[in-house]
């Protein structure tokens, strides 16, 4: 540290000139300090708009209204008041639906656990299952066949679909059911979504049947047909070539194999991707088309109608 020597000293009346010096005088004290100012505008302390007995000192970045910090909602901006922040929330219809996409899409979800719960079962019952080589016993009880939906066992329309011969068979039919689910389900909702998965699996379970029927058939790719067709027509709806995308040529690919290789279900493949497209009609149209909202779901319940209809005539 460095230090000033100090400075010389004023003589007497020096100090005359460049401004007033005090002269104490008997009897009188120092100045009196400058009184301090008024605040503006007068006002007194502010309150709470929903609590009149407290005192704040901030407001409603929104509104401006002043609110103590029980009524204030840190918002990326400053901070909303409550009502402001419930005036700011969409409508619950809005809220719901966002509500369904941040599920992480639960009905495909749901679906692939209750096709790897059936598998897991029949593996218990008979590891042979694994292989796929031969049929067992509990595949028999689930499977479908013509003579089995003559005799009534109409529940085989549905068992079929989460029925799979061997290891290889459900690993493929889960990778294409989670793709497509994670780019369908976020659009149409779940409900919508679980509507035209049953309509395809059950316009696959009538092909199957009107082309046959009479080897005990299973699998979930009839449905997973229907929603590679609901995808393509979602596709064609918004102007885009399905068959320039990998959705198209995933299903081409698909077709060859179902017409080339033995022992694949013609008919379920081609019946599923006829109710899938049938229902992506309705469920993606493009609002251009004013079709009404009730229509996703009157028409894959309609299909489903019709493809046990379908079943139940030609198994007669």
């Amino acid at each position: 540290m460095s230090s000033l020597p100090p400075p010389p000293p004023m003589p007497p009346g020096s100090g005359s000139g460049g401004g007033a010096i005090w002269n104490p005088q008997p009897g009188s004290g120092p100045p009196a300090p400058p009184a301090p100012a008024a605040p503006s505008g007068g006002a007194g302390p502010e309150h709470c708009y929903r609590h009149p007995g407290r005192e704040t000192g901030r407001r409603c970045t929104r509104c401006g209204r002043p609110a103590c910090s029980e009524c204030l909602v840190q918002a990326s901006v400053g901070s909303h008041c409550v009502d402001c922040v419930k005036a700011s929330k969409p409508p619950a219809a809005v809220r719901a639906r966002r509500w369904g996409a941040t599920r992480s899409f639960p009905v495909t979800k749901a679906i692939i656990v209750v096709n790897v719960a059936v598998f897991v079962y029949l593996i218990a019952k008979d590891p042979n299952v694994l292989g796929g080589s031969s049929v067992t016993a509990a595949q028999q009880d689930l499977g479908l066949n013509r003579i089995f939906i003559a005799d009534g066992q109409l529940y085989r329309l549905l068992t079929a679909g989460f029925l799979h011969f061997g290891l290889i068979h459900i690993a493929f039919n889960m990778l294409a059911l989670w793709n497509l689910g994670q780019m369908l389900e976020p659009i149409t909702g779940p409900v919508e979504y679980g509507l035209f998965y049953l309509a395809s699996l059950l316009a696959g379970s009538a092909g199957v049947l009107v082309l046959g029927g009479n080897g005990l058939t299973g699998g979930a790719s009839g449905a997973v047909f229907g929603l590679f067709g609901a995808a393509a027509v979602a596709l064609r709806q918004r102007g885009i070539n399905p068959f320039r995308t990998s959705i198209g040529t995933v299903l081409i690919l698909n077709l060859v194999l179902t017409f080339s290789i033995p022992g694949i279900s013609i008919g379920g493949h081609v019946g599923g991707l006829v109710g899938g497209a049938l229902c992506g009609l309705a469920v993606f149209a493009p609002q251009s088309k004013q079709i009404p909202k009730w229509a996703g779901y009157a028409v894959p319940i309609a299909v489903a109608i019709a493809s046990v209809g379908i079943s139940l005539a030609v198994s007669g």
